[in-house]
């Protein structure tokens, strides 16, 4: 039988998935500890760049297996979920800003 413990986090499995403030503030250059000094337009530029690189890798490591370069197909394959996982998250944090913006400019002044 699967036990699953709901007490720890699930971003806890991902060990190795690169840390998204760590990744941010690196090509920003601002401090993970202090978020008020981030430019949201910056923020955004990063993870748009962050998930660009790993759909980028995905698709190297995927080609790479079907030319027969490497025989990873486990590794292959979680670097696309992780691709397509980043790349759904990044769609819903779009549809959620539009969502926002549509409200704000429906709000009578």
């Amino acid at each position: 039988m699967i036990s699953t413990n709901l007490t720890t986090a699930p971003i806890a499995g991902l060990s190795g998935a690169p840390d998204p403030t760590r990744a941010i503030a690196a090509t920003t250059g601002a401090d993970p500890q202090n978020p008020a000094e981030e430019d949201f337009a910056a923020v955004f530029k990063a993870m748009l760049a962050n998930v660009n690189q790993i759909q980028h890798h995905a698709r190297t490591l995927t080609e790479a297996f079907d030319r027969g370069e490497h025989q990873d197909l486990l590794g292959a394959m979680i670097a696309q979920q992780k691709a397509k996982l980043a790349f759904h998250t990044t769609l819903q944090v779009r549809n959620k800003l539009t969502a926002a913006y549509q409200d704000i400019m429906n709000m009578p002044v």
